[in-house]
């Protein structure tokens, strides 16, 4: 399916080369899986499973113009891509472990015409920089990926939220986040999205400034 009729809904403010770009990205993605496997084969629904389900960020907090925001564990581009794609004056540094993942990447990203975007072979431990914020995509258990990112988080930012992680992740972290000491906060996907997909979908927010 198209933008227009999975994302525009959602975010209406959205423009028509936006939306072009998100076509850009998923068809991209879509057709490198064929060749290197960055997302399920078996689910074609990438504009809404992947692409939808990166912009859930958006819907907690929109980064400010001038924002540094770092991917890690990209895999094919999610979240990083579609909301580099929705933030066009922010920067974003997408980075991978795996080589040929970061391939994919940076054609998603030069077939939508993402100049915001750099894509990295690396570990997130070894990225250099510091940022606003750091995004992902169920990676690992928090408690274990915030120990990737020291040194890594900007104390003060422009945006509404504190520097720190926006994280997506399903089903019940109770006792996964009694693991991490910094304070956390949950919201669930389904406050906005009422596709079954997303019943158990949300973005955790982890503020590292304290």
């Amino acid at each position: 399916m198209a933008a227009r009729d999975v994302v525009l809904p959602h975010f209406p403010d959205l423009t028509v080369d936006q939306l072009g770009q998100m076509d850009a990205i998923a068809e991209t993605v879509w057709d490198w899986n064929q060749r290197i496997n960055v997302i399920s084969r078996k689910d074609p629904h990438v504009m809404e499973r992947h692409v939808l389900h990166s912009l859930g960020i958006a819907k907690v907090m929109r980064f400010a113009p001038g924002s540094r925001i770092l991917d890690v564990g990209t895999g094919g581009g999610f979240p990083g891509l579609p909301l580099a794609a929705m933030h066009p004056d922010s920067e974003f540094v997408l980075c991978d472990s795996i080589g040929k993942k970061i391939k994919v990447v940076q054609a998603a990203a030069d077939a939508a015409g993402l100049k915001n975007v750099t894509a990295v072979h690396a570990r997130a431990e070894d990225v250099e920089g510091t940022y606003d914020f750091v995004v992902s995509r169920a990676v690992t258990r928090m408690a274990s990926f915030l120990t990737w990112l020291d040194g890594k988080i900007e104390s003060r930012t422009a945006n509404e939220l504190p520097s720190g992680v926006l994280y997506l992740k399903g089903g019940d972290l109770t006792e996964e986040l009694r693991e991490v000491e910094a304070p956390c906060t949950v919201a669930p996907l389904n406050t906005w999205f009422k596709d079954e997909f997303f019943e158990t979908k949300l973005v955790v927010h982890v503020d590292l400034t304290t």
